[in-house]
């Protein structure tokens, strides 16, 4: 029986996640009666391709007790340098990605080694991070640059079809391949098994001579480098780059993240529960379009709501893991 309650206690917050999600669907489905369709569903990965990849980066961040707010900046800087380098100066296509994608995961390992070897607070070192990048991208260029490239075109273009009207394109590929890999990470390796050890006591985790610095930094370079992945996805989803965009993607992708089930104190989520949180503010934004009248503000105000639901609901699991400690305890 105890050992039920602690699988049931643990698992509680990706189930409401589910829970919500499908009520959500169901219901956006009852009102509207072509919500309930194919191309709708496959839109909902299409549409937050780029938020996706950037939540899978974050909950590492998050899973190990910390946070990383530089991330929309990073996908701000990444547009504007893609687009800048393949537009204006020519560079093989590929070859762009690679470095970029390279420069991003060394920024992001660069925190981490502030954060790792200095002691500091990842929220100042990220903060840091988020005025560098969205300096920087405002530095090279403030206004909007094209992406002009025929074989990203083509490359974009490439869809896996779902049926005869509908197809599954590559930006949401590319978003399912991140939570598959995020998923095999974090639940597979000994580095996924570390980033939950210092989740749920980092102290206990140096007496156990885990590697903890290492993994700190290992930790942000992968959230650089999926952030920087967003923003390769965020390019090819606007072809252009611009210094603005990804303005409070951050906030959504922590959102994303804890409405996913993923503890803000650290120690307990699973990626998947990410990516319905993504899908769950994709439900509400396309249920919003489809209504018409409504303000796109209200997105924010029921992601809000929810938040705060999950928070709660996270409180409780701690309280039930401490009385369960606590008990452990007395009876030893």
């Amino acid at each position: 029986m105890r050992g039920a309650f602690r699988l049931k206690a643990r698992h509680v917050p990706i189930l409401a996640t589910m829970a919500v999600f499908v009520l959500l669907y169901a219901a956006a489905s009852l009102y509207f009666s072509n919500f309930f369709s194919l191309r709708v569903f496959a839109n909902l990965f299409i549409d937050n391709a780029f938020l996706g990849i950037v939540a899978v980066g974050m909950t590492f961040a998050i899973l190990s007790g910390g946070i990383d707010l530089s991330v929309g900046s990073v996908v701000a800087l990444t547009g504007i340098v893609m687009s800048k380098l393949i537009t204006q100066h020519g560079v093989n296509p590929f070859l762009a990605i690679a470095a970029i994608l390279a420069c991003g995961t060394a920024f992001g390992a660069s925190m981490g080694c502030f954060i790792a070897f200095y002691d500091l607070p990842p929220f100042i070192v990220t903060l840091a991070g988020m005025f560098f990048a969205r300096g920087l991208s405002q530095i090279i260029s403030l206004e909007s640059i094209p992406l002009n490239s025929p074989l990203l075109t083509s490359i974009a273009g490439f869809g896996i079809p779902l049926s005869k009207r509908v197809d599954f394109p590559f930006i949401a590929i590319v978003f399912v391949a991140a939570v598959a890999a995020g998923t095999w990470i974090a639940q597979y390796t000994k580095f996924g098994r570390n980033v939950y050890a210092i989740g749920g006591n980092e102290q206990s985790a140096v007496m156990m001579g885990l590697p903890v610095r290492k993994t700190k930094i290992g930790i942000y370079a992968l959230s650089g480098f999926f952030a920087t992945l967003g923003g390769v996805v965020y390019t090819l989803y606007t072809f252009s780059g611009y210094s603005l965009s990804g303005v409070g993607l951050e906030l959504d992708a922590i959102a994303s993240v804890v409405i996913g089930g993923t503890l803000l104190s650290g120690g307990v989520g699973y990626l998947p529960g990410t990516l319905i949180g993504v899908l769950i503010q994709g439900v509400i934004q396309t249920f919003i379009s489809f209504e018409g009248t409504l303000n796109s503000w209200w997105t924010k105000i029921i992601i809000g709501g929810l938040l705060f639901v999950f928070i709660l609901l996270q409180a409780w699991v701690a309280k039930s893991a401490r009385f369960r400690r606590g008990a452990a305890r007395r009876k030893v």
